[in-house]
């Protein structure tokens, strides 16, 4: 997860999902966007741009964590 920060801004709000995810068993998308001060569909960008895995199987209200 360290090396998808490296080349990134300085105010990028990746740095904090990181914290997140690791401090958490499992993540929502309003979970990321309420403690990372983004948009919904901007925490699904995050999320996505991080790579960490899908853990509900839903299409809705899904739920990702590191294992």
């Amino acid at each position: 997860m360290e090396m998808r920060i490296r080349d990134r801004r300085s105010n990028s709000s990746l740095p904090a999902l990181i914290e997140l995810v690791l401090s958490r068993p499992i993540v929502s998308a309003t979970l990321v966007a309420q403690h990372v001060g983004v948009t919904p569909r901007g925490a699904l960008n995050l999320v996505r741009e991080l790579g960490i895995r899908e853990m509900t199987g839903r299409g809705r209200y899904r739920g990702w964590g590191v294992l």
